[in-house]
């Protein structure tokens, strides 16, 4: 029997905490100070003093529950740029916004270091990871395709970061979302290849947005998306087989990599939506931009809607382990 089990039957009017390492196990009394903030701030105290870890709470009242309520942390991947002198790595607030008000999670940037944070380190930690749209694209030979046309932007430090981090973290059954730069990243990391420029491939329409109009002109429904029967887009569309959805990207997938499903194509007929086909947890990679003002749209708030329920099965899965493997120390 679990040690908090045998505090739970001896105490039933309180609250265990458990006490890692070799500290003893004591309990929280029902009447403690009323106020959630001063619980909290009780709760921070005594854990910074013993490091405490708790087990389980009983259903005694809403402001335990709420104290001990969790979200997922997000791992949100990061450009690196420079500001004024400074490398400095950035994400767009608009994917922040939408993983914490939409996916309902934490969210934490993740630096653009290449190698020097392992991947299995951070799957200690997050519960998800969104690879978010960039301005810079992936550099060509990442899939054997030609140089780049002479002013393009790229970022070698998040290849060297998102492209590993991207293919473990599906290995691994981390949830992932991945958004236009994001997008063609696992393409690219399942093999596939990309059209540098899409609007100079005959067959393809232009898929830029004019940098001219207003964020809400560039942002809004520029065409139609064919989605898959039964796929998992259709899915979250509640079924329809056809949406609108913005356009703001010059590259696109070329060749669909290997162990990858096209979820949904363009009207010219380029891929727009993969998912992973034996992938271990949700993974969905889309062209467009869904995080853009997410809940004004049925389609955005249902795909962050479901990358956030993955990520909290993630977490109590890994909440879990942890909890079952302290439980043995």
């Amino acid at each position: 029997m679990h040690a908090c089990d045998r505090a739970h039957r001896s105490e039933p009017d309180s609250v265990s905490v458990c006490y890692a390492r070799r500290d003893p196990l004591t309990t929280l009394p029902r009447k403690h100070p009323s106020s959630s903030f001063a619980l909290r701030a009780w709760l921070r105290n005594r854990a910074a003093r013993t490091h405490t870890m708790i087990c389980r709470v009983p259903a005694v009242n809403d402001e335990y529950q709420l104290v001990m309520q969790m979200k997922p942390l997000v791992g949100i991947t990061a450009d690196r740029t420079m500001m004024g002198l400074h490398p400095s790595h950035v994400a767009g607030e608009k994917y922040i916004a939408a993983v914490v008000d939409g996916a309902q999670a934490l969210a934490m940037l993740l630096p653009a270091l290449g190698d020097r944070q392992a991947p299995e380190d951070l799957f200690a930690h997050i519960d998800g990871l969104l690879f978010t749209g960039s301005y810079s694209n992936v550099e060509p030979h990442r899939y054997g395709g030609h140089a780049s046309a002479p002013g393009t932007l790229h970022d070698a430090a998040r290849d060297a970061t998102t492209l590993p981090l991207l293919r473990a973290a599906i290995d691994a059954g981390i949830p992932v979302l991945a958004i236009c730069r994001g997008f063609q990243e696992m393409n690219v990391v399942f093999g596939g290849t990309l059209h540098q420029s899409v609007q100079t491939v005959d067959g393809y329409d232009d898929h830029r947005e004019n940098k001219e109009d207003d964020l809400d002109v560039q942002y809004g429904p520029s065409h139609a998306l064919h989605l898959l029967q039964g796929g998992l887009l259709q899915k979250l569309a509640g079924g329809a087989s056809e949406v609108r959805v913005n356009s703001l990207h010059g590259q696109g997938v070329e060749r669909l990599g290997d162990g990858l499903t096209a979820e949904a194509h363009a009207p010219d007929g380029l891929i727009e939506a993969i998912s992973v086909t034996h992938a271990r947890a949700f993974t969905l990679g889309v062209q467009w931009h869904p995080e853009w003002k997410h809940a004004s749209d049925a389609l955005s708030t249902a795909i962050f809607r479901a990358f956030g329920a993955a990520c909290r099965d993630r977490m109590r899965m890994r909440t879990g382990s942890a909890a079952a493997a302290s439980a043995h120390i």
